[in-house]
């Protein structure tokens, strides 16, 4: 049936974006995808990519390798697509590198180049890359993620061979005509080192030394420079802790204030393992932490009580024409045998009241809605 003249009408005003917070695609994950890279580690405790393997299959049962390129994305990739968004837009956590000269910081994250075709398979558009994983394996490596992701046809923010690639944001077209522009930020809260930091003629990430009246400023001429009217901007940002739920004041006076002087429509965070609560302010979305979309984490123990198995896909209905938040749907997955599968009853209860909770505090309401869906309400 054609849709009504009305229905037309909304649709031109209407852009909705899938937002998932850290796709941790490296070490155990990727020796399961087709082409495995070398599974040397240097960390303090596990010599190998593999043992992360051999832990979650300790803890859920065999694992089948090699696996095709969509099996991570698992239930999550036929939901996704039957909400149809117009965007796909992730946190990438790690290096995509066959360098072996990582950098002496502990952990470190690396997916073979020849894996890309994960990423492809959940036609994803746009990797955000300013985190504290992407310069695991050097300057070298994350010129290699680039050029990785470039020729896979995928947009990257928040890293460039400059700082001003950096700096610039990924610009996605639309078929309705609209544009998103995500612009991607790395935040010293959350681990990224001062030296990441891109250069005049130097790789990095776009860094955030604070979260000041001055960082402010930077992000609203960057958006100034790049937006024009019916554009969604998007500020991504890597930020905080990995663990808690408390939101530190100056995140959220930073978000405010990028709603409010830099034009920014939709705050993207993330850096926690787990999501965290939601605000909707002067309509507009704040997503504080989207928690990890997928990890190879089962079977390390600790910090259980924030379920860093569970994971969050955000679709974000919005206005081009106003950047309104129009609609917020949550769809929960459990991240098993390295795979996101479809959330358990009680899993979907418990993850609906710790989110309502955390909410709440911001004046927004999280609620069942149809099949293994939550829905936001703050008006």
């Amino acid at each position: 049936m054609a849709n009504s003249a009305d229905d037309n009408a909304r649709s031109l005003d209407s852009l909705t974006l899938f937002l998932a917070g850290d796709a941790m695609l490296g070490r155990g994950i990727d020796q399961i995808l087709p082409h495995p890279g070398d599974p040397h580690l240097v960390e303090p405790q596990v010599a190998s990519a593999i043992t992360y393997v051999e832990l979650a299959e300790r803890t859920n049962g065999p694992i089948p390798r090699p696996v095709d390129f969509s099996y991570v994305w698992g239930d999550a990739r036929a939901e996704i697509d039957a909400a149809r968004p117009d965007l796909r837009i992730v946190n990438l956590e790690t290096s995509i590198t066959k360098s072996a000269q990582p950098l002496p910081k502990g952990i470190n994250y690396k997916m073979s180049p020849d894996n890309v075709g994960c990423l492809t398979a959940m036609c994803i558009d746009c990797c955000v890359l300013a985190n504290n994983h992407v310069l695991d394996w050097g300057r070298s490596g994350l010129l290699e993620t680039l050029a990785t992701l470039q020729h896979a046809h995928i947009a990257c923010a928040g890293a460039g061979p400059t700082s001003r690639g950096a700096a610039a944001p990924a610009i996605l077209p639309t078929r309705s005509g609209a544009r998103a522009l995500v612009f991607g930020f790395g935040a010293a809260t959350s681990g990224v080192p001062a030296d990441w930091a891109a250069g005049k003629d130097t790789p990095g990430v776009n860094f955030l030394a604070d979260l000041t009246d001055r960082a402010i400023a930077r992000v609203a001429k960057a958006v100034a420079g790049a937006k024009r009217p019916g554009d969604l901007a998007v500020a991504s940002i890597h930020w905080g802790g990995n663990w808690g739920y408390r939101v530190a004041a100056a995140q959220r006076r930073f978000a405010h204030a990028l709603i409010d002087s830099a034009r920014v429509d939709v705050v993207h965070g993330h850096s926690s393992h787990h999501p965290k609560g939601i605000e909707v302010y002067r309509k507009k979305l704040i997503l504080y932490g989207c928690g990890d979309f997928l990890n190879d984490y089962e079977g390390i123990k600790g910090y259980e009580e924030f379920r860093d198995d569970l994971a969050v896909a955000y679709l974000a209905r919005c206005s081009p024409s106003s950047g309104a938040l129009l609609d917020l749907t949550l769809l929960p997955f459990q991240i098993r045998q390295f795979r996101l599968n479809r959330v358990s009853v009680p899993d979907l209860a418990w993850l609906r009241t710790v989110l309502d909770r955390e909410s709440a505090k911001f004046g927004t309401r999280i609620a069942r809605a149809e099949g293994n869906t939550l829905k936001a309400d703050w008006r």
